[in-house]
């Protein structure tokens, strides 16, 4: 059995408010699709279907973790166009999913392939439990008998020959892929749903998911602890830069960059909290456009991808080891720009110096060090 996962997110999501789409907003950290797309990471394939106008900002945000497909004027025409990618290959069952809902738990994405071995649909929904009314100008007109109806959830699951083929022969817009494969005749299983697995829809809806969030990672609290260490030599100069503020003094630090060795420290650091090697993986020193660049480059990238993958940084620690330029007079303005570049308040942000006693090549005025530790906070 090979599965895909199809993830509508070309929507706009006007009723959320105003601003970027739902699907783009941050959610704990995070846009509400990265949250999405990682739920079904350990599934098989995934294909996010996004608005030709999101395709670049999905190529940044989800790179090579999903196949992109452009999607179309309606939700129905969307899935299609990511279906009839998947024509010819050894995909036999497919799963749709709505891009806003980021809280799919996988006990419930088992449930609908397992209702697959019988079915040729099937579909998680929760049964509606609250009083029914009818309204009409404000006024409660009626009510409506609940027995036998549910609240539809996606992932909505199908084999994959029979989805296809019925949204080939359906003549327009549709709720949602249930409808379509009704209209050809297939049979749909319900399988219980889900309260977690909630449809972001209204600008309220985000503080419940991230309450939801929070509940679930209380438990598995993820801590990430990194630390660097970078060294850099003397040269001819009038000034160093250190922790991004420029120091003067009787020479200058050598680098491939612009040797700024405190926040070369702070980057690794970060790096290496989330297993993510070091700077030169990330900015190779053998690339040219490297160059002589400014070290605040390699800290903000460390910093957002930090975010990307689900953390804020708790708090960072930068020693610098040297015997001249005194760095006492600048450790609150460095702490304040690691801090900015970083986006985070600058009471996390704590820069010192110490001396190695005239001891090694520190002591004997040859180079600088600085060691970096951080905290990376799972949120």
């Amino acid at each position: 059995m090979s599965v895909a996962v199809i993830i509508v997110a070309a929507g706009r999501g006007t009723r959320a408010g105003e601003g970027l789409p739902k699907q783009w907003r941050d959610l704990a950290g995070r846009p509400v699709l990265a949250h999405t797309v990682e739920a079904f990471a350990d599934l098989g394939r995934v294909i996010v279907v996004l608005h030709p106008d999101d395709m670049i900002r999905g190529l940044e945000l989800l790179g090579g973790a999903a196949t992109l497909v452009a999607g179309g004027a309606s939700r129905a025409e969307s899935v299609q166009n990511a279906l009839e990618t998947l024509e010819g290959s050894d995909v036999t069952r497919v799963l749709i999913h709505d891009g806003a809902r980021p809280l799919i738990p996988q006990k419930v994405q088992q449930a609908v392939l397992d209702a697959l071995d019988t079915h040729p649909g099937a579909a998680p929904a929760l049964p509606v439990t609250d009083a029914l009314w009818r309204g009409e100008q404000g006024l409660v007109a009626g009510t409506q008998d609940r027995e036998g109806l549910y609240r539809a959830q996606t992932p909505q699951g199908f084999r994959f020959p029979e989805i296809l083929a019925a949204h080939r022969a359906h003549p327009g817009n549709a709720a949602d892929d249930v409808e379509v494969a009704r209209a050809a005749g297939m049979a749909v299983a319900i399988v219980p749903g889900h309260e977690d697995n909630l449809k972001i829809t209204y600008a309220e809806d985000f503080a419940r998911a991230e309450a939801i969030l929070r509940e679930k990672k209380g438990s598995q609290m993820d801590v990430r602890l990194g630390n660097g260490y970078d060294v850099h030599a003397f040269t001819e100069g009038d000034h160093v830069i250190l922790c991004g503020v420029s120091i003067p003094h009787d020479k200058a630090l050598l680098g491939h960059s612009d040797a700024d060795v405190g926040m070369h420290a702070l980057t690794d650091a970060i790096y290496g909290a989330m297993a993510e090697g070091d700077i030169g993986r990330h900015f190779p020193p053998s690339d040219p456009q490297w160059k002589g660049a400014a070290s605040w480059i390699f800290l903000e990238h460390a910093a957002n991808l930090a975010r990307e993958k689900g953390f804020r940084i708790g708090n960072a620690d930068v020693t610098l080891i040297c015997e001249r330029p005194k760095v006492g007079p600048h450790a609150i303005a460095m702490a304040q720009e690691l801090a900015r570049i970083m986006n985070v308040p600058a009471d996390r942000v704590s820069v010192k110096a110490t001396t190695s006693e005239r001891l090694g090549f520190t002591g004997r005025e040859e180079g600088i060090a600085s060691i970096a530790t951080v905290t990376l906070i799972g949120v």
